[in-house]
């Protein structure tokens, strides 16, 4: 009875997690098409919608959008009652309700996010697209246990890692997660175009005293940051220092990882991600901001956070 029950979780989890991973890349393509990357006249076309222009491409991605955001609510909501009834899971049940409680909170925040001016609503709706991912995974991750009170057996790549692989893997973790919300906080400010070069932006390497004003995420934007603002430039540098933190910190982790054969596959995979994350972010700045790659890049980092997640699962379960 409990093993067929954890398997629904599981099945519920899974489609939960594509469903979610799928609100991520939509609502990226409705944030950066209508920021006017890939337009013919990139970066003049920049803001249009801050501009009040509208954006004639995304009037059907909208209504997919609305309708998978509104499917993966629902099936939160059965995932929940499903880890609640008739007796509540440990810890799936706190798990879920998390994962419901972030999902009233988007939708509540959805009601400000029409207006692309508040960069706090989109700076919340960008990290918390990734959190639903990684929330959903984990859920997944969880349900593989035949003890409900343990996550010890978690996953289905369960094994011990290599003691030396924690410290590096945790310090990668907190590296990846300031990564991510420079990166929000970029899309949310509509920086992009404030730095067109890489590595550094167009000769400056550290942010600008006048630059750390724009960590600030709880501003009305009135207008696009131009070439060589310096809240932008600042973003930007700060973003690119702690990926590369990230990406060193994570790639030790890995590599210590794989050198014991049942955590090679899980190690393989995050050095796999770690080099795609790194190499679409490096060429959607050199291709002038490709539409698709910027999209890639988002997609990416969404699977690099479940896959670094399950790392750091296995090492405490270990």
């Amino acid at each position: 009875m409990l093993e067929h029950r954890l398997k629904t979780i599981r099945r519920l989890a899974l489609l939960l997690t594509l469903l979610t991973f799928l609100v991520v890349l939509v609502s990226a393509y409705l944030r950066l098409s209508g920021a006017g990357l890939g337009c013919a006249d990139w970066p003049g076309c920049y803001g249009q919608v801050l501009a009040g222009e509208s954006h004639a491409r995304s009037d059907l991605v909208r209504i997919l959008h609305r309708f998978v955001a509104t499917l993966a609510l629902l099936l939160g909501f059965y995932l929940a009652w499903q880890c609640q009834r008739p007796t509540p899971l440990r810890p799936l049940a706190a798990y879920a309700g998390g994962l419901v409680a972030l999902m009233i909170l988007l939708t509540l925040v959805g009601v400000w996010s029409a207006n692309p001016h508040r960069a706090w609503a989109s700076f919340v709706n960008i990290l918390g697209g990734l959190g639903l991912v990684a929330l959903s995974w984990r859920i997944y991750l969880a349900a593989h246990s035949p003890r409900s009170s343990s996550a010890s057996a978690a996953s289905p790549w369960r094994a011990e890692l290599p003691a030396a692989s924690s410290w590096p893997l945790n310090a990668g973790l907190l590296a990846l997660l300031l990564a991510l919300a420079l990166g929000a906080l970029i899309s949310a400010r509509w920086a992009i175009a404030a730095c067109t070069t890489t590595p550094a932006c167009d000769g400056i390497w550290w942010p600008a005293r006048a630059g750390w004003a724009a960590l600030d995420p709880f501003v009305d934007i009135a207008t696009a940051a131009p070439w060589g603002d310096a809240g932008g430039v600042a973003l930007h540098l700060l973003h690119r220092y702690s990926a590369v933190a990230a990406m060193l910190l994570l790639g030790i982790a890995g590599l210590q990882a794989a050198l014991a054969d049942a955590t090679r596959r899980i190690a393989g995979a995050m050095l796999i991600l770690l080099s795609i994350e790194f190499a679409l972010g490096s060429l959607t700045v050199l291709s002038g901001f490709s539409l698709w790659l910027a999209i890639g890049h988002v997609a990416a980092a969404a699977m690099l956070v479940a896959v670094a997640m399950q790392m750091r699962l296995q090492l405490k379960a270990g």
